[in-house]
């Protein structure tokens, strides 16, 4: 079985295979300080939970946009499982061909996203990930990966709303199904909400049209979204074609798929 890590900056991601299915996946807070043992006997505990046994992981893949957390995570994939993990990084095949102008800067979950994006739906396709940060990614039919745009995560905008003002308080994130709101609550809201959609549809249509003059030939790129606010977001737009929540975890087992025979002899004696 191969267990994957999809390390971000609020949450971690991880999910079971076997035979190329997904069989559970769970959701964990990212914290940097954390220790080895305090993410291995949380790990250890969820696979109890789901009658897994650790000793049946032959493989682990992480990615990770935070390094601080990454030799934890390694180190617990040698202490609980006797595994030395696949990192995604620089050297890893993944069957794109990275366009950055420094292909070491993209995020290794975009990449993740758009290896199974491309897989599933073919190309031209834009994947929208609606993270701490909403990730934009453009991917050619011929398996290009073109580039994308960051914008700020909607959580973030809530944050920086409450903490750089003195009067507005912390909102949950609802739709207020109003522009024109009579509370503060409510206009905090919407301004997040449709302002994000907004965001949104613009960008797609920026990115249709640059992939449009880039590939004349291609037909209309599909539009793949995932992350967790990615269903509130649809319900305002109307560019999102699907919504893939495991698109990641997929992303992390197609790429282990290219790479398994390149790494091999990477069990060790577990250290517990």
């Amino acid at each position: 079985m191969l267990l994957a890590f999809d390390i971000g900056n609020t949450n971690i991601v991880l999910g079971v295979f076997k035979d190329g299915e997904l069989l559970t996946s769970w959701r964990i807070k990212t914290d940097a300080q954390k220790s080895t043992d305090e993410y291995g006997m949380i790990v250890s505990q969820l696979f109890e939970y789901e009658g897994l046994k650790m000793q049946d992981i032959d493989d682990i893949i992480i990615s990770t946009v935070v390094p601080s957390v990454l030799f934890t995570i390694q180190h617990l994939s040698q202490r609980y499982f006797g595994i030395n993990s696949i990192v995604v990084a620089s050297g890893v095949k993944t069957g794109l061909k990275i366009k950055y102008d420094n292909p070491k800067q993209v995020g290794a979950d975009r990449i993740v996203n758009a290896v199974a994006a491309y897989e599933k739906f073919g190309g031209p396709v834009i994947v929208i990930d609606f993270g701490t940060a909403t990730t934009f990614c453009a991917i050619s039919r011929h398996a290009e990966y073109l580039g994308g745009t960051i914008a700020p995560g909607i959580k973030i905008s809530a944050e920086s709303l409450f903490e750089k003002t003195s009067k507005l308080p912390k909102v949950e994130l609802e739709n207020p199904n109003h522009a024109i709101c009579r509370n503060t609550i409510q206009s905090m809201q919407a301004g997040l909400l449709y302002s994000h959609m907004g965001m949104v549809e613009y960008v797609v249509d920026m990115m249709k049209k640059e992939l449009a003059e880039y590939d004349p030939e291609a037909p209309e790129p599909k539009v793949i979204a995932t992350g967790g606010l990615a269903s509130m977001i649809r319900a305002g737009v109307g560019c999102i074609d699907t919504i893939e929540r495991m698109l990641t975890l997929e992303g992390l087992r197609l790429i282990y798929d290219k790479n398994k025979n390149q790494y091999k002899n990477r069990k060790v004696a577990p250290n517990r």
